[in-house]
């Protein structure tokens, strides 16, 4: 689904090249159920669409995180709701792909900045929905999606394939599989179905260690914290935030995914009026790197939010997470990206 569809494009152009599987399902529904049951048979397994398709995996989504499959799900965003603004871009699915899906259960949420944070970030991306056994998603946007440059070749000697915590049938010889067994971390020894002596059981229903469906209240106060208990070690995977400028300043502006390139020129052109300036940048979202956050904000006199939304959606993620109001928001929702030249504007309208 446009944006998202040059993604899946480009890999099944790729297909041959390398050992790669790319199917162009029916609909969304199936796309996510397709990569959650490739993934559960043990491959890695990823989907793209964009906030209007991702609408319709949100059922995938919360059966990625009962069954505690890995799976990485992109959405490009564009303008909503429903259609909305099919070619243009925007940064409104934050909140909804934060809270996609009822009940509690943990995932993570990525936003590359650039072309190359795509990459890097996408790897990590696999790395932690296998490490972790849960969904992420990953929030890139028209603008970004979209865009073309020239960048330089990828180091692949950097790229780790981290496949998380693996069933050994030699070295756990001692043990009853248990696919959803209660550990400390949260995290449960993975097998695949098919591939040894170790039975794979699993439930969209509520489940015990063994994988079989229970209404026990015992068990199922055990199974949420377990799965929640993955949170803690989780958040210690994610980066901190992008600073640029200097360390302290009157006015920080701050924002997240693709708007950093603009925001980044347009705190180069008030820096060269005199104004103190600095710029707070998330390309990693959640778990919200909340204590990172706080100090910037809090050292700020001034700190704008730059959003690509109507609503200032990291700004309430920030208020509710960290206590931290932002001075003011400097938003865009008309489907066009951020300029340099609108931010500047924007900030010196402010007084700053």
């Amino acid at each position: 689904m446009t944006p998202a569809s040059s993604i899946m494009e480009y890999m099944a152009a790729k297909s041959k090249d390398f050992d790669l599987v790319m199917v162009h399902v029916e609909d969304e529904i199936a796309a996510v159920n397709m990569a959650i049951g490739a993934a559960y048979a043990g491959v890695r397994a990823m989907t793209a669409t964009s906030g209007s398709g991702l609408c319709l995996m949100v059922e995938g989504i919360g059966l990625a995180g009962i069954t505690e499959t890995p799976v990485v799900i992109i959405d490009a965003q564009r303008p909503g709701p429903a259609v909305g603004l099919p070619t243009r871009t925007e940064q409104g699915d934050l909140l909804f792909v934060l809270h996609a899906h009822h009940g509690d259960f943990p995932r993570a949420v990525l936003a590359p900045a650039t072309i190359d944070d795509a990459f890097w970030l996408t790897v990590k991306a696999f790395n932690l929905a296998e490490k972790y056994q849960l969904p992420v998603i990953i929030l890139t946007d028209q603008h970004l999606a979209s865009s073309y440059a020239t960048v330089d070749p990828f180091d692949l000697s950097q790229v780790t394939i981290d496949r998380g915590l693996l069933f050994s049938e030699k070295k756990d010889e001692h043990l009853e599989y248990k696919r959803h067994r209660i550990t400390q971390s949260g995290i449960s020894p993975r097998a695949f179905p098919g591939l040894g002596q170790a039975l794979v059981v699993t439930d969209s229903d509520e489940h015990d260690e063994e994988g079989h469906l229970t209404e026990d209240a015992e068990e199922r106060t055990s199974q949420v914290q377990k799965r929640l208990r993955k949170l803690f070690s989780l958040k210690q995977e994610i980066s901190m935030p992008w600073q640029y400028g200097p360390k302290k300043a009157e006015t920080t502006l701050i924002g997240w995914g693709s708007t950093y390139g603009a925001i980044h020129e347009a705190v180069d052109i008030l820096h060269r009026e005199g104004a103190s300036i600095n710029m707070l940048h998330l390309n990693e979202l959640w778990p919200l790197p909340a204590e990172a956050v706080t100090d910037v904000v809090s050292k700020a006199h001034n700190s704008y939010i730059i959003e690509n939304n109507a609503t200032g959606q990291l700004a309430r993620l920030i208020k509710a997470e960290t206590g931290c109001d932002v001075s003011g928001w400097i938003l865009k929702y008309d489907g066009r990206p951020f300029t340099p030249a609108y931010i500047a504007e924007a900030v010196r309208k402010e007084g700053c």
